[in-house]
């Protein structure tokens, strides 16, 4: 991995919260998750199964996490099942993980190879009231591709069919939305990895630059701060693209007098960050560019101010909303008195501000987490409002990466320019 390493007080710490959530004599299994193919031989980047990397810090494929926190053997408590390592598999493919590099990453004490995994799982149920199973349940997940967890759930339903199977995911939701100091530090990471990208794009963008050379820059810049890369697929969307909220061609041509709306993140150590800015291409803003871009910018404050512990997303929402309703009359866009005979179920706004303000923000880009829970103290939410006129070919969006404190909303982009000044200056330095 390109990422320094991590504490492994955080994984040791993390599963000491997850085995206090279990049911009495109850184990829990995770699956590292699949390398998928291409073509031919070809397969693509692992990625690793971010519960599992949450619990253990390990990330290689084809390892497997157990937790048995009530099993009277304290060293069968905590399990890792590795890929064992050998001189063929080192020159071909680089160094496994070792047992002794194990406990270094994990804190954990007993490894065992996979080809120990059938017969110690069979022995472990035997002891056990019920097995935890891993799925990857989100509101956003619409995969059809069956995953490691999925063919094993359906192994120890198979061979342990009188095994009571009980979902992990509401604990991991639960446990995994509240961000500890240890994962705050590895996110502001990934952000200011983030504002070194920006601040190098911003002077390089002029008219006649590409989308794809912007993306470029960027992941050059990534990479140099030891990022995996980006957090998720880049949108650098110019003139009318700006107005694609899922734009990812990245394959035009930046003109004079564009808008140009780039949502990027970097990751660091599988955390991600996400990020928008939206620039002049010129360097400098339109009167009518600025106007819109400011009423953005309000609302972003505003929302931003509302991100504390106990707020309420409906309520939330629907304050946002209130505030957006101002801004589009002040722009020429809504008429109040429209507004005033709306359907409340279709809120006029939504045709120039269609998706949500907010979402959680951690392992996962739209990471875990429950819209219906009041805000709580270390959750990290995004916000990122954003008006899209699209017979102006001008769709702008900003978005900033907040931290829920007790003290009230923490900006981990704080430092990131914004303003539109501040933009137009250090484009044209």
């Amino acid at each position: 991995m390109k990422y320094l390493p991590i504490d492994n007080q955080l994984f040791i710490n993390n599963r000491k919260k997850f085995s206090a959530k279990l049911a009495t004599n109850t184990i829990a299994i995770f699956n590292a998750n699949d390398v998928m193919p291409t073509n031919a031989d070809g397969t693509m980047p692992f990625r690793q199964n971010n519960d599992l990397f949450w619990l253990s810090g390990v990330d290689q494929e084809e390892s497997v996490l157990v937790i048995f926190p009530d099993h009277t053997d304290e060293s069968q408590r905590e399990i890792l099942f590795l890929k064992e390592t050998n001189e063929h598999i080192a020159i071909w493919e680089g160094a496994k993980l070792t047992k002794e590099s194990a406990l270094k990453t994990a804190g954990i004490k007993t490894v065992y190879w996979l080809n120990e995994l059938e017969g110690k799982i069979a022995e472990l149920i035997g002891k056990c009231n019920g097995i935890y199973l891993n799925k990857n349940i989100h509101s956003r997940s619409a995969s059809a591709v069956e995953t490691r967890d999925d063919r094993f759930r359906k192994m120890i339903a198979d061979k342990f069919s009188e095994t009571t199977i009980h979902e992990v995911a509401p604990i991991m939701h639960e446990l995994r939305a509240i961000k500890s100091n240890f994962e705050i530090k590895l996110m502001q990471n990934a952000c200011d990895i983030t504002e070194k990208g920006l601040r190098r794009i911003l002077p390089f963008i002029k008219p006649g630059v590409t989308e794809y050379e912007i993306e470029a820059e960027l992941m050059h810049e990534f990479l140099k701060n030891r990022s995996n890369g980006f957090a998720y697929q880049p949108i650098i969307g110019s003139g009318i693209d700006s107005c694609v909220l899922h734009y990812i061609d990245n394959n035009k041509v930046c003109n004079d007098g564009d808008i140009l709306l780039m949502d990027f993140g970097a990751e660091y150590a599988n955390y991600a960050s996400d990020l928008t800015r939206t620039i002049p291409v010129n360097g400098k803003f339109t009167n009518r560019q600025k106007a819109v871009y400011n009423s953005v910018l309000l609302v972003m404050k505003e929302a931003t101010n509302m991100l504390r512990p106990g707020t309420i997303f409906k309520e939330y929402n629907a304050e946002i909303g209130r505030i957006m309703e101002l801004e589009l009359i002040k722009l020429g866009l809504l008429d109040k008195h429209d507004i005033q005979k709306q359907d409340a179920k279709s809120p006029l706004f939504k045709q120039y501000f269609m998706h949500g303000t907010s979402h959680y923000l951690g392992l996962d880009v739209h990471d875990v987490g429950d819209f219906d829970w009041p805000m709580k103290e270390g959750m990290v939410f995004t916000c990122e409002p954003g008006i899209y006129i699209l017979e102006e070919k001008l769709g702008i969006r900003l978005e900033n990466d907040i931290l829920i404190t007790e003290n009230g909303p923490d900006d981990l982009m704080k430092h990131i320019p914004i303003e539109a000044e501040e933009i137009e200056h250090l484009m044209n330095s």
